[in-house]
């Protein structure tokens, strides 16, 4: 029983020094701050600003509520032991253990030191070179995003879809929102290149394609990044469409341009043209803040047109023949089961890289 109380005792101890790591009782202030809020009928007079600040307490509440019930069980755990009956060793062992795979599990929240890191992210994914594959592996990677979203328990919503009638995407852009959305899907930012035998050629030859995925932290509160109207052109065009009844007759697609950087959003999904700008808005204003963040910038005028996460930044590649492998090129970390990965399994990477960011800040 000794040495069962003494593991327990120092996982208490290590629970403790990763939650003030965390600042975790500034984050449990926050959440019962904003259930404060949503608490007040008042407050749903403004249903959208109400939805956003519902989404903001669910993400905090999943970093928040797997550490309050870390910190009941380790606490309870320590009072059952002080009681001493042996006969219930081999289950006290059992719920250490379990204890003890809980706290390893969230411990990667301790990676996650950016100052948007528990922001949602807003995902954009374009085919790139390597035409209808290349558009097929833009739908395979959304797929993988939704995959691993859904067993994150992260909540999507796609902003924007431009898909092809043959097959794949042309562009896709997801809203994916949940604990730590931006810090784990910042490290997914970048080109990604698949080789395999093609579906879509005659001769079944051998297919290299590639896709750019960009991750934004989304903005909150638009003045968090102000953009001087002057620099902005918006163009409103007719959306496109398949035709028949369905068919959009009205110029309710809109191309917003930021000019100094060179930065363009163009949305066509709402029928609103008023809601289709702020849907650009809102992406512009999270690409301009992923800029400064990329630039080490202080305002938006110190930003450097067209240096952005771009097509020369290859970051993943994907092997489906002669063999599989899912290798980055950064961490270096791989993984032969290609199709795993595809399949949504991709926190291994995700964690691979942000060790390697942690570590290289520490030397």
């Amino acid at each position: 029983m000794q040495p069962l109380k003494k593991k327990i005792g120092e996982l208490e101890k290590e629970i403790e020094q990763a939650k003030k790591a965390l600042k975790f009782s500034d984050l449990e202030q926050k959440l019962a701050e904003l259930d404060d809020q949503l608490n007040q009928p008042e407050i749903w007079n403004n249903p959208d600003y109400a939805q956003e600040l519902t989404k903001q307490a669910s993400s905090l509440r999943q970093t928040v509520e797997p550490w309050q019930t870390l910190t009941v069980q380790v606490g309870d755990m320590v009072e059952l032991m002080e009681l001493g009956d042996d006969d219930l060793l081999p289950e006290f062992q059992a719920q250490v253990a379990a204890i003890e795979k809980s706290f390893d599990r969230h411990k990667t929240d301790l990676l996650f030191s950016g100052e948007y890191d528990n922001r949602s992210a807003i995902m954009r994914i374009s085919a790139g070179v390597g035409g209808l594959d290349a558009q097929d592996f833009a739908a395979m990677l959304e797929r993988m995003y939704l995959r691993w979203a859904e067993k994150s328990g992260m909540k999507v919503d796609t902003l924007e879809c431009s898909t092809n009638d043959d097959a794949g995407i042309k562009t896709v852009v997801l809203e994916i929102s949940g604990s730590f959305a931006y810090g784990k899907l910042r490290s997914e930012n970048g080109v990604h290149r698949l080789v395999r035998l093609s579906p879509f050629n005659a001769d079944n030859l051998r297919q290299t394609s590639f896709a750019l995925v960009e991750v934004l932290p989304k903005i909150d509160a638009p003045d968090e990044i102000s953009i001087d109207p002057n620099d902005l052109r918006i163009d409103v065009y007719r959306s496109g469409g398949k035709g028949g009844q369905g068919v959009n007759t009205t110029d309710s697609a809109v191309r917003v341009t930021h000019e100094p950087t060179g930065i363009t959003v163009a949305i066509q999904n709402e029928r609103s043209q008023i809601q289709n700008k702020e849907t650009a808005l809102k992406i512009l204003r999270s690409k301009l803040l992923a800029m400064k963040l990329e630039q080490h910038a202080e305002t938006l005028s110190d930003l450097r047109a067209g240096e952005s996460a771009n097509w020369g930044s290859q970051i993943r590649n994907y092997v489906l023949h002669p063999y599989t492998l899912v290798k980055d090129t950064r961490t270096k970390h791989e993984n032969r089961n290609a199709q795993g990965v595809l399949d949504g399994d991709i926190d291994e990477f995700i964690t691979a890289y942000l060790e390697q960011n942690t570590n290289s800040k520490n030397i």
